[in-house]
């Protein structure tokens, strides 16, 4: 599983049209996410940073909603936008999902705990989780 991360306004129009996750690296406007929805109309997720998810819109989310695209905090801790343009998620992170879903543990138990070890936002492992492992 990868998430393209976009590191400025410009580079949301250069993305390919099939692009289903997508982090970004700065602070969005409304503008700048209704036209990254535009390039990539199979986007799923769009993940930004804590403390740039406070400044997006009521009006932003409400459209995210109705497009059944998820709105989700988190970072990609230690990537280098330089040496790749993606962020992967390690095989490994799935499978220890799948592990503690055999175990028996809660929802809640797995997202802490694998986004504890993997630096992953509970909410992107929420995702991997309803994505990846279907129930």
């Amino acid at each position: 599983m990868k998430i393209r991360v976009v590191s400025s306004r410009e580079e949301i129009f250069t993305l390919n049209p099939n692009e289903r996750i997508v982090h970004l690296a700065f602070r969005p406007s409304s503008k700048d996410i209704f036209g990254l929805v535009e390039t990539c109309p199979k986007i799923e997720v769009i993940q930004v940073p804590q403390s740039y998810r406070r400044t997006i819109s009521k009006s932003t989310e409400i459209f995210l909603e109705m497009k059944r695209i998820r709105l989700i905090e988190g970072d990609v801790w230690g990537h280098r936008k330089d040496l790749n343009e993606y962020f992967s998620i390690s095989h490994s992170v799935v499978e220890r999902i799948k592990e503690l879903k055999v175990e028996g543990k809660s929802i809640e138990d797995i997202k802490l705990k694998v986004s504890r070890e993997s630096k992953l936002s509970p909410e992107m492992v929420a995702h991997i989780m309803t994505k990846e492992i279907p129930a």
